[in-house]
């Protein structure tokens, strides 16, 4: 049995951690592979500054730090800003598959010009980044915003009759104003929406949390794994210092809840 551990970008308890491991509904992968979601221990409220994405890089490597170590096969980074994936992958062997520039590939697979569907435009900053070290910018022909604050822990839930119409509206303008033949749904958060936009819009939507699980179930099958000629092992690791950060930072916020 090939085991995964699906990193989830912020702390949160079993209740917040089943809206996540829905995602699971959406693809199938058949028998032999199994999912494990980890929530960080630390990590910022959201992704909406540098100042964030900082503290989401190392949040992201605290929690999969020992994931090779601990039997796991491959990881999945739940979540489109790709935070920790180049430093995993510098410390670990085993396969680590992220949404922003996997999604943003399978796009160009399915289509030429795809845009990006998000909740609200401080994560433009996200597929910005990812799409220049791509080299994709001219790729995408959108990014559109409904302006709705996310939420990381309840997701869509109580919201749908609020947020799919909007994402409906503006996937309508990327389409037949923008001239996107993919759209992407801008975070994992999002899942929710994926089949009914996909049923109403008339283009492929990628969901970007199934993706990676498919993908990484990929690249066991095929015994691939990334490059360590381009995310090389540290020749001074500090895995212990690492460690003891993650724990003090959550104890401090074990202490100011």
């Amino acid at each position: 049995m090939k085991k995964v551990m699906v990193i989830v970008p912020f702390p949160m308890g079993k209740a917040d951690l089943s809206r996540r491991e829905a995602q699971m509904k959406a693809v199938d992968l058949g028998p032999g592979i199994e999912f494990h979601y980890r929530p960080v221990r630390v990590g910022p409220k959201n992704y909406s500054s540098q100042h964030d994405m900082v503290l989401a890089d190392f949040s992201i490597v605290d929690a999969g730090l020992d994931a090779e170590k601990e039997g796991f096969d491959a990881v999945c980074i739940d979540t489109m800003s790709d935070s920790g994936m180049a430093m995993l992958r510098s410390v670990l062997t085993i396969p680590v598959i992220a949404p922003g520039r996997h999604s943003m590939l399978v796009a160009q697979m399915l289509g030429d010009k795809f845009s990006i569907l998000m909740m609200w435009d401080r994560w433009k900053m996200l597929y910005t980044k990812t799409l220049g070290e791509l080299g994709m910018e001219h790729k995408c022909a959108s990014m559109r915003s409904i302006g709705v604050t996310p939420d990381n822990k309840s997701l869509l839930s109580g919201k749908e009759d609020q947020v799919f119409p909007l994402l409906l509206e503006a996937a309508q303008k990327c389409v037949k104003e923008d001239g996107a033949q993919v759209l992407i749904l801008g975070s994992t958060t999002m899942h929710e929406a994926h089949s009914w936009l996909s049923e109403r819009i008339g283009v492929p939507v990628i969901n970007p949390g199934p993706l990676t699980y498919k993908l990484a179930s990929i690249a066991l099958d095929l015994k691939l794994t990334h490059s360590k000629a381009t995310w090389p092992t540290p020749l001074v690791p500090k895995h212990d210092m690492i460690r003891a950060i993650g724990v003090a930072g959550a104890a401090y916020l074990e202490g100011n809840q």
